[in-house]
């Protein structure tokens, strides 16, 4: 009752609102996205992306060591592969010295405490662009998971800790999860991108990677966004297949997913804050819009609060040092 109950008081001071306060942000909660590119020496800033770039592998070495020091743990690893090695079925995807193979053999090499993550889905490597094999413009989904779990073994077989699967076909994670078993990497996990809807919050992303589909859209396999009952679906789905981590993505404009899924499983939650989250708050803050560290604490924190276990997020170095100011 009045005047006895005053909320206030637990906001007087920030000693006071740092014990009350319910959820934490680290350095422990996030994944470090990175681009990798063939070359030397290359530290290319993404046009679409203000002050984030893709990396050469001997740089890429020097930049994972820089984020081991600060305190990040897990990188998630995406290759631009070059068009002339782009095919229907994504061969290069397979090739055990491909690079995407020599950049978590990079990693490992440099930071072997290291978590890696890697991106399983045939459109880096794909002539037309999408997810999956490509026959009458239509996308096959039992033909590419034979593929992507050849992919996943691959990866694997070259040290990655966790493969991360954002195809969205159907079955992927029981077949990814089979061939993991049955070449021997049973520790090798499986972060499942289960909850992926067909945003245009993308478009930096497949700027980046010049990823792009090549016709039409990827709607009939990305989830629609006005659904949310169709994400539980899924994501319970890929658990009993065997995922260890499920994915949300994108993020911010899909809180209400992320909630509902905490509320319902036991499995760590990963929140991806995409490349149009990113992009857009750089822009704002370019203009002088807003108060660019203010936003992006608060932004995480929301991911957090929603119920996320872990983020991808390209704010994840700026937001750890900005942290440990503190």
């Amino acid at each position: 009752m009045y005047p006895l109950n005053r909320n206030r008081r637990l906001r007087s001071c920030s000693a006071i609102r740092d014990l009350v306060r319910e959820n934490q942000l680290s350095n422990n909660d996030f994944i470090v996205p990175l681009f990798v590119v063939e070359g030397k020496n290359i530290k290319k800033e993404i046009v679409s992306m203000p002050n984030y770039y893709q990396w050469s592998l001997d740089l890429l070495e020097k930049e994972v060591k820089e984020l081991w020091k600060i305190g990040l743990k897990a990188v998630l690893i995406f290759t631009k592969v070059d068009d002339n090695l782009k095919d229907n079925r994504g061969t290069e995807a397979l090739n055990k010295d491909g690079l995407m193979q020599r950049a978590i053999k990079t990693i490992k090499n440099s930071v072997p405490e290291m978590l890696v993550m890697t991106d399983i889905a045939l459109d880096p490597y794909s002539s037309f662009g999408h997810d999956g094999i490509v026959e009458n413009f239509k996308i096959l989904n039992d033909a590419t998971i034979d593929v992507l779990s050849e992919m996943a073994v691959s990866h694997a077989t070259a040290g990655a800790n966790f493969v991360a699967p954002s195809d969205m076909m159907d079955g992927r994670v029981l077949k990814i999860r089979e061939a993991l078993e049955i070449e021997g990497f049973f520790e090798t996990g499986i972060m499942s991108y289960s909850v992926k809807y067909a945003s245009s919050f993308y478009g930096p992303f497949r700027n980046a990677l010049d990823s792009a589909p090549g016709f039409g859209d990827k709607k009939t396999y990305q989830m629609d966004f006005a659904n949310q009952k169709e994400a539980i679906n899924e994501a319970m789905k890929d658990l009993e297949e065997g995922a260890d981590i499920i994915m949300v993505k994108p993020g911010i404009t899909y809180l209400d997913i992320i909630n509902s899924l905490s509320n319902k499983i036991n499995s760590p939650i990963a929140a991806y804050q995409v490349s149009g989250e990113y992009s857009m708050l750089k822009i704002a803050e370019e203009k002088g819009f807003l108060d660019y560290n203010q936003v992006m604490i608060e932004q995480l924190f929301a991911f957090k609060r929603a119920g996320a276990s872990m983020i991808a997020s390209y704010h994840a170095k700026e937001a750890v040092k900005l942290l440990n100011q503190y």
